[in-house]
Order: structure tokens, then C-alpha cells, then sequence
């Protein structure tokens, strides 16, 4: 019979501390996004000054059938953190590692009818992450009823080449069948080979997948089936010459991300992910670093469906730092937990063992990635595996990086062991490249020609790069404007680089009131400043153009300097001034630009690198630049300065949505003057209310500056913009959410619930 596979996402209560007061709740569920903040709390900044450490309790009831012959399961995508699972009062097992997917075999446990299951989570150290960590369960959880003769997913090996062969290792010694584009094939120790005629390759521009079905039989009985979704393809690195997919040279244009959603905290279900995926799509990003952990198993489906190269790593720091009080225990299961799980994934190019850790090139740390790349090629010898290293190099001491309390403060901070002689920083980056397959550089791009030069067989990778700025060879942190991105346009060995970060982010704040990371493309809820434009500039071939000016009137969002950006904005509105020049940026892919302020038009430098900068004398009115190539004009972007703020508007009337129970969907509201231009400058504070089978589950404007709630109904506008997040309770209709700000007429915009 085959398997049973559900999701048990509802029927949940919460409650923390004693086991008291218990609440429904609906998973996945993040507690500490609602937790009060405290200015003074320990390790504040890092958690964006949530005050959630706590225990809290988890319980359900399950209604089980048992079969003879059968065994159960509770699988979980990842629990944050330190859980315990109790089925009928009997322990079952748990996970320390917040990120780490688990299986438990519950049957053991399970009685006939009503199951009690409680879950403990121990999220009380102060010490979790260096970013915020939530807590709770806030990845998908199934249950599973499987016959005795069952398949182990992560046992299976698949091997899906770029000639079409498929080469498959179920890790069973048994009588396996399996089915792929109409053709067949079976075994009777549980490992075959396939040829797929014709085969459709994966790629990030053509992420084609194909379902494989695999049987397993007792002579002619299926006992379990699965299917999963595979990609054929082949990843080369090649010295000197760059990074080939499917024999194609490929420069990965890529970011990092964290995964918390803000407004949701870590409880970020799938749609909320696609939607930023979309986002980087729109970008030309192809590349993805989900740092500094594993990530779960929808937002790697989604990579695998959308057409992402992923360098996905298992941890950030070692034996010091946050993972330091598993690192002795869990490691290897740790390991063991992302590379099986994801292994067969076409998206997965590169493993990561490691981020900025102590001790960098050392003989200490060397042991210890030596074990970790030596474990990771054991478990999958088909991918490169490497490590990414901090621009900080240090001589040896006798400190003991394991009681260091700031271990990322004791990494970067300047002291008298740094190493600045470059030919001792490149041995020291040597002999960290001798037990990698290829080098992942933090901020170095001002050193890769040193680095290449004296280890030239292998490429290298720029695993964190500034989004504008780029240093000096003599000059970690320096101001030049040479975007780093471009950096690996220019040498054939460099292989792409990766963004700090796409998206802003909690955590890593500076000092309160700021509860997060700022330095990011695109803001919290969705919108995109100026750089998402400097970058699909760089990226991206469809012609495009996009207008922004400086404006330093307005707050700075508290960003480390050399993580910032200049201070472009996308508006034409300076009440403040009478005659001035006011700098702007134009980002674009085309020849050149025209530009024109009411209709007058301003000769401007041809575009170099995706970008012409100069000045413009303010006059209220109309900017519209035009995109030209080949001498035709084939992209424009228009700013008006608004009149009065005197209505609110979506960018839509109408939405469709699917009647998916839990569904959930993040809509920007915008302060707009009567012929609906945008009205930057507004800050009003906005009231949602929704109607039909939907509730509000959180509110957003993308100020990481404000401490204004998530869990609410109402938030002031920032830069002109809000947001509400509203869940779907998966009854097909109609649903209706409505914004409303005094002094304006609100706005409203229909959802169409379409059952499946």
C-alpha cells in the first residue's frame, strides 16, 4: 500500500514557560516575533532586541489507525531550538540544532485511537545566532505511515548527468522499479542505471525538472512509492577559465540571504519565499547563498523550480561563536542532515562547512576543515565543497577563541596580530586552499589577482561582497565606486560573488531603536530601492532604465558605511528647496540616455558599467528618462513631483489567490496626490481592516529604525509605503482589504479565492 504523507499544521497549542495558559495556534509558528523588546537586553542587537529566551510547550492530538505491519513517523523541517517530543508521555527523541530537518520513528509510542504529542522547546540561551533566531516550530511538520518495507529518502543517491543518464542507489538491497519521461527500468538490489533519450537539461535560465518514480515491490506488491523531482545537469570548474554549467561558461550573479520574514519572524511558509524569489528573478540574480545554515526543504523546492544555483551551508562558526555548545555532538549529524537531505537537489552546486571562523588559517582551524570537507566528500563526492573566509587574517595566540564571548567582534576587530603583508595573507589563504575545491573570499575582490597568482589552479568564489562599494588593495573597507559584481565580468577565474544581502533583515542592529540589518537591496516588505536597480542593471539583458536622486534631508537607516549605499531615493519632491543641483543616479543596460526635467532635455555621460551620475538643477515638475539602443528609444522611467497626499492606492484592483488553507500574502499600500503619484514623504499611519475568509496576521512598513508592532492592524506609512500580511482560512469566495489614513481616501483592493 502506498505511503501516507500529511501535514499536521493545525490543531496545535501553545504555551510558554510552565505549561501554562495554553493558546491555539496555527504552525508554523515563530513566539519570539511577538516577544516585547528590551534595549538592555544581553546579546540585544543580535537578536533585534526581542526578549522571546524562554521554554515554550508545543502539544497536539493525533488520531491513529494501526496497521500490522507498519511503522509511523513525525518529521520535522526544523525546530528552534533544543526540542524534546513526547508521544503519550514517553520520550521520542529530539534535536538540538535549530536548522537541521529530523525523522522520528514514533511507533513504539503509538496506542490505538487519541495520541497525546508535546514538544518541548529549550529557546532560553540569550547566545543563539548572530542574527535574529526566533523560536518554535516554524517548519513544516508531516506525519508519515509507512509499511515495514519502505524507502529512506535520504539514502537515496541519484545521479542525474548532462547526457542523460541516471544513475540510481535507492541504499536498499531489495526489488526497486523505476519510471521517468515513459520509460522504465527495475532491479533487484535496489541500485540501476537509466539512459533518458532526449533529455531536457536544468539550468537557472531553463530549470526544467522531471518527476522519477520509484517502486518498491514485494514481488508484485508495491509496498511505498515515491517521486522526486530531479534536474539533469553537470557543474564544471575549470582553472583559469571560470565555472560551466552544462558546458556553458556561467558567472553566478548571486546574494545571501536570512531567513527570518520580519513581520512573520522565522514562521515563513512557501508563498511568502516565492514572492521574494520572484523579486530576485526580477533582479537577474541567479545565484543564492542562504547563510549561515541549512534552510528548509520548500525554499530549496522552490530554488530547484525557479532556476537558483545554491552554495548552501551547514553552519557559521565552529568550536567558538553560537554553534560552539553542539559543535562536539552535533556536527556530524548536522552535516549528515543537510547534505543527504538535499543532495539530489539540481540547485545545490556547492557545499559549505563553515563561515568566518577563529583562528583562520591556523593549524587549529585547518584540523577542523579538514574533517568537515573530508565528511561532506564521503557523503557526497559528485560537488565542490569549500569554506568562507573572512578578509581578517590573524598570527597565532594564546587566546582561547571558545570563551570569547563576541566571537564575530574577536574575528574582525584590528589588534596587534593582524596580518597585512600580503604575502603572508596568501599563505595563509594557501593553506586553507588545499582542502578546498575552490576559494570563497568575504570581502577580498581588492585581492583576488594576489590570491589567483599564487594559487592558480583553483577559481575563486566572492561568498560576501558590498553592494556598492569595493576596497582597496591597501584598504579593507575603502569607498571606490567599482561594484563589486562586476568584479568577476572582469577576470575568467572568478566565478561570481554573492551580496550582503538581498533583502534587509532582524537582527545584527546597531544600536536601539534599530532591531535589524539595513544594507540590503530590498527592504523588509518587498520594495525595492535604488540599488535593486543598480544591480538588474548589471544582470539583466531586457532594457531598462530607472531614475533616482540624492536625498540626505531624509533619516539614514543606521547601516554600516561600507555595507551602505549612497542616499538615492526615487523621488522628485524637494519642497525644501528654491534652486539647487541635486546629484542622481540612472541605472541601465542600454547605450545611452536621454534625459528630460519638463519636457527640457539634458545632455548626460553614456552609461559606464550600468550607471550615469551627475547633477540636475531642481525644478518641480517631470523627470523622464529615456533608454536608447542602437539609436532607438526602447525603455523610459518617469518621476513627477505629487501634489497633496490625498488618497491611498494598491497597485492592484483585483488579485487572484488559491483557496489554500494557511495561505498567506503581503499587499503595499501607497500614499498617492490626486492623479495617484506617489507621495514619498508621507507617514500617516495606515488602518487595514480585511472582510471575507482572511484575518491580518501582521503589519510591515520596511523601517528597521521603528519599534512599531508586527502583530497588528495599523502601522504609519514609510517613504510613502505599508504593508499587511493576511492569511487565507482556504474558503473558495471573495476577500476585500481595505486601507484607511485620516486626511485620505482610503483605498481597497478585491481577492478572488479560487478553489483547487
Amino acid at each position: 500500500m502506498p505511503r501516507i504523507e500529511k501535514e499536521i499544521m493545525n490543531g496545535w497549542e501553545f504555551a510558554l514557560d510552565q505549561r501554562e495558559h495554553f493558546q491555539p495556534v496555527i504552525l508554523p509558528h515563530d513566539w519570539g516575533i511577538e516577544a516585547p523588546m528590551d534595549p538592555k537586553m544581553d546579546f540585544g542587537a543580535n537578536q533585534g532586541y526581542r526578549k522571546y529566551c524562554n521554554v515554550g510547550w508545543y502539544r497536539t492530538t493525533l488520531d491513529v489507525k494501526i496497521q500490522k505491519g507498519y511503522q509511523y513517523y513525525l518529521d520535522f523541517g526544523g525546530i528552534g531550538e533544543n526540542s524534546t517530543i513526547w508521544v503519550n508521555g514517553q520520550e521520542a527523541g529530539g534535536r538540538k540544532y535549530a536548522y537541521s530537518s529530523f525523522r522520528l520513528n514514533v511507533t513504539p509510542y503509538i496506542i490505538e485511537g487519541k495520541n497525546q504529542i508535546l514538544i518541548k522547546v529549550d529557546a532560553s540561551t540569550p547566545q543563539k545566532d548572530r542574527w535574529y533566531s526566533g523560536a518554535g516550530i516554524y517548519r513544516t511538520v508531516k506525519w508519515l505511515e509507512l509499511e515495514d518495507k519502505h524507502f529512506v529518502e535520504e539514502e537515496i543517491v541519484i545521479q542525474a548527468k548532462s547526457d542523460g543518464q541516471l544513475q540510481i542507489d535507492t541504499g536498499l538491497v531489495a526489488q526497486v522499479r523505476a519510471t521517468i519521461a515513459g520509460q522504465e527500468a527495475a532491479s533487484d538490489d535496489g541500485k540501476m542505471t537509466m539512459q533518458v533519450d532526449n533529455v531536457h537539461l536544468w539550468s537557472a535560465e531553463d530549470p526544467y525538472l522531471y518527476d522519477l518514480q520509484l517502486d518498491l515491490l514485494d514481488g508484485e506488491r508495491v509496498t511505498d512509492t515515491i517521486t522526486l523531482k530531479i534536474g539533469f545537469r553537470s557543474v564544471e570548474l575549470r582553472p583559469n577559465e571560470g565555472l560551466f554549467v552544462n558546458g556553458q561558461h556561467t558567472i553566478l550573479k548571486g546574494i545571501c540571504v536570512h531567513q527570518d520574514f520580519a513581520c512573520r519572524g522565522i514562521a515563513a511558509r512557501k508563498e511568502l519565499w516565492q514572492e521574494r524569489l520572484e523579486i530576485l528573478k526580477e533582479m537577474g540574480c541567479n545565484a543564492i547563498r542562504p547563510a549561515h545554515h541549512v534552510y528548509s526543504r520548500e525554499f530549496l523546492d522552490l530554488c530547484d523550480e525557479m532556476g537558483f544555483y545554491v552554495y548552501e551551508e551547514c553552519f557559521d562558526k565552529w568550536k567558538s561563536g553560537l554553534y560552539a555548545r553542539y559543535y562536539e555532538t552535533e556536527w556530524q549529524k548536522d552535516v549528515e542532515a543537510m547534505i543527504k537531505r538535499d543532495r539530489n537537489r539540481p540547485s545545490i552546486i556547492f557545499w559549505g562547512v563553515g563561515n568566518e571562523v577563529e583562528n583562520q588559517g591556523q593549524e587549529s582551524m585547518i584540523g577542523i576543515m579538514k574533517e568537515l570537507t573530508e565528511y561532506a566528500r564521503v557523503l557526497d563526492p559528485t560537488r565542490p565543497v569549500s569554506y568562507a573566509m573572512n578578509p581578517h587574517f590573524k598570527r597565532e595566540s594564546n587566546i582561547d577563541a571558545s570563551k570569547v564571548k563576541d566571537i564575530q567582534k574577536f574575528v574582525d576587530e584590528i589588534d596587534d596580530r593582524e596580518i597585512y603583508d600580503m604575502d603572508e595573507k596568501v599563505e595563509r589563504i594557501r593553506r586553507i586552499a588545499d582542502y578546498v575545491d575552490f576559494i570563497s573570499c568575504n570581502y577580498q575582490e581588492q585581492w583576488y589577482e594576489a590570491i589567483h597568482e599564487a594559487i592558480p589552479d583553483k577559481l575563486i568564489l566572492g561568498t560576501e561582497v558590498y553592494q556598492y562599494f569595493m576596497g582597496d588593495y591597501n584598504q579593507l573597507q575603502n569607498y571606490t565606486q567599482h561594484n563589486p559584481s562586476l568584479v568577476p565580468m572582469e577576470y575568467s577565474y572568478v566565478m561570481g560573488s554573492m551580496i550582503w544581502t538581498a533583502f534587509d533583515y532582524l537582527g545584527e542592529a546597531g544600536k536601539f531603536p534599530s532591531k535589524g540589518w539595513c544594507g540590503a537591496p530590498i527592504r523588509t516588505n518587498g520594495v525595492k530601492k535604488p540599488m535593486f536597480y543598480a544591480l538588474k542593471s548589471l544582470w539583466t539583458e531586457e532594457p531598462m532604465v530607472h531614475f533616482s536622486v540624492m536625498d540626505y534631508s531624509i533619516c539614514d537607516d543606521n547601516v554600516k558605511e561600507h555595507w551602505d549605499a549612497p542616499q538615492y531615493v526615487e523621488h522628485w519632491h524637494f519642497p525644501q528647496f528654491h534652486r539647487v543641483v541635486i546629484p542622481y543616479m540612472i541605472a541601465t543596460n542600454c547605450d545611452e540616455v536621454a534625459v528630460y526635467l519638463n519636457k527640457k532635455r539634458y545632455y548626460v555621460t553614456k552609461p559606464e558599467k550600468g550607471m550615469v551620475t551627475g547633477y540636475i538643477p531642481w525644478q518641480a515638475g517631470v523627470i523622464e528618462v529615456v533608454g536608447i539602443r542602437d539609436g532607438k528609444e526602447v525603455c523610459t522611467h518617469r518621476v513627477k513631483t505629487p501634489g497633496p497626499a490625498v488618497k491611498l492606492q494598491f497597485a492592484q484592483d483585483t488579485i487572484t489567490l488559491p483557496a489554500q488553507e494557511g495561505y498567506e500574502k503581503l499587499i503595499t499600500v501607497e500614499a498617492a496626490d490626486e492623479e495617484g503619484n506617489p507621495y514619498f514623504r508621507e507617514s500617516s499611519e495606515v488602518r487595514f481592516k480585511v472582510e471575507g475568509p482572511a484575518q491580518i496576521m501582521a503589519v510591515d512598513h520596511g523601517n528597521l529604525m521603528s519599534n512599531e508592532p508586527y502583530n497588528s492592524d495599523r502601522v504609519h506609512m514609510y517613504r510613502g509605503k505599508a504593508s499587511a500580511l493576511i492569511r487565507l482560512d482556504g474558503t473558495p469566495g471573495r476577500v476585500v482589504l481595505s486601507a484607511f489614513a485620516d486626511g485620505m481616501y482610503s483605498a481597497r483592493i478585491t481577492i478572488i479565492i479560487e478553489g483547487a
